[in-house]
């Protein structure tokens, strides 16, 4: 089977947008590759490793690829794109010069190729991220969490996936219900039960999340504590659902809410979190880019919540935030 194969070259800071775009277009797959150079700042503390090959992709630029069916017009997909893309600028998201182009090409060319570059990787003090495909042993207070992202989620191995599931570790202390918002291949819920969270109410908007997710959650044992469902955000909590707490897996409100989006998002519902958390209860809101720090940290206290802490990796932050107690 042939597929096309649409690429945009554009910034780090957008590649997230662009990519979340391709999906909502149908893409098959997308894959993303930014700068090997040896400027690049990578976060080795917990051991981790970089096998990707250098390339002469500039600092700060990413190339972005994503493949639809022969059938689908590459140029009437790529007008569509490019307005979309432009008007990243309107919420101060650069995505730089973009250059876009298509080629056809074969299934085998990149169906599987990127598995190569997925190995085995330590993102906290005790988690451990394997892809199923990978023969590895445990240390004796590892926990491994067994992902299988399909072609459309991520590896667990981008700065805030990595820096969501530290700030988890720094503060889960056993049994709390969560709700994972956004869940992508589950990564997060199953990280958060490793780690001792009770039940965890994961949500994603998109029906092939949904599906890889609950996928890596029955592939890690975890189907009796995690609850996968189609949801707009926290819209699932207003469709009745919530009073019935066994359909759920967890009773709302909840001890820990986490959120690995954009920024944007993250102050679209952030009333919505607020009111799905006890009081004192905790919201890791990641995936903001540096240049929205202060716009999400006035949203976060605006809201209601108190600033607990902020965790960085490279260019992105990860705020714990705290529901205050009623007096």
């Amino acid at each position: 089977m042939k597929w096309n194969e649409l690429t945009i070259i554009t910034t780090e800071e957008a590649q997230e947008m662009i990519s979340n775009f391709l999906h909502e277009m149908g893409a098959g797959g997308v894959s993303i590759e930014e700068s090997g150079t040896t400027n690049k700042k990578r976060d080795t503390s917990f051991g981790q490793w970089y096998e990707i090959a250098f390339n002469d992709i500039p600092e700060g630029a990413a190339v972005i690829k994503g493949y639809f069916t022969d059938d689908t017009d590459a140029d009437a997909m790529i007008e569509a794109l490019k307005p979309r893309v432009e008007q990243l600028r309107e919420f101060d998201i650069d995505p730089g010069n973009v250059e876009y182009s298509a080629v056809l090409v074969d299934d085998e060319d990149w169906a599987d190729a990127w598995k190569q570059y997925f190995k085995p990787i330590r993102v906290s003090n005790t988690l451990t991220i394997k892809p199923t495909w990978e023969e590895y042993e445990a240390g004796p207070d590892e926990r491994i969490i067994e992902l299988d992202p399909g072609m459309a989620f991520g590896t667990g191995t981008h700065p805030t996936t990595a820096l969501c599931l530290r700030t988890l570790e720094s503060v889960v202390t056993g049994g709390e219900e969560m709700i994972d918002v956004g869940t992508g291949s589950g990564i997060l819920a199953i990280g958060a039960c490793l780690l001792g969270v009770k039940s965890v109410l994961a949500l994603d908007l998109d029906p092939v999340a949904v599906s890889s997710a609950a996928e890596n959650v029955a592939l890690n044992g975890l189907s009796d504590q995690v609850e996968v469902k189609l949801s707009d955000l926290l819209g699932v909590l207003n469709e009745g659902v919530s009073d019935n707490a066994a359909a759920l897996k967890v009773s709302v409100p909840v001890d820990l809410v986490v959120a690995n989006i954009l920024a944007e998002v993250i102050l679209l519902f952030v009333d919505d979190v607020y009111a799905s958390l006890k009081p004192n209860g905790l919201y890791i809101a990641s995936g903001v880019y540096e240049n929205k720090e202060s716009v999400v940290e006035q949203g976060l206290l605006q809201a209601g919540f108190e600033l607990v802490e902020k965790h960085r990796d490279e260019e992105w932050i990860a705020f714990v935030a705290r529901k205050p107690k009623v007096d």
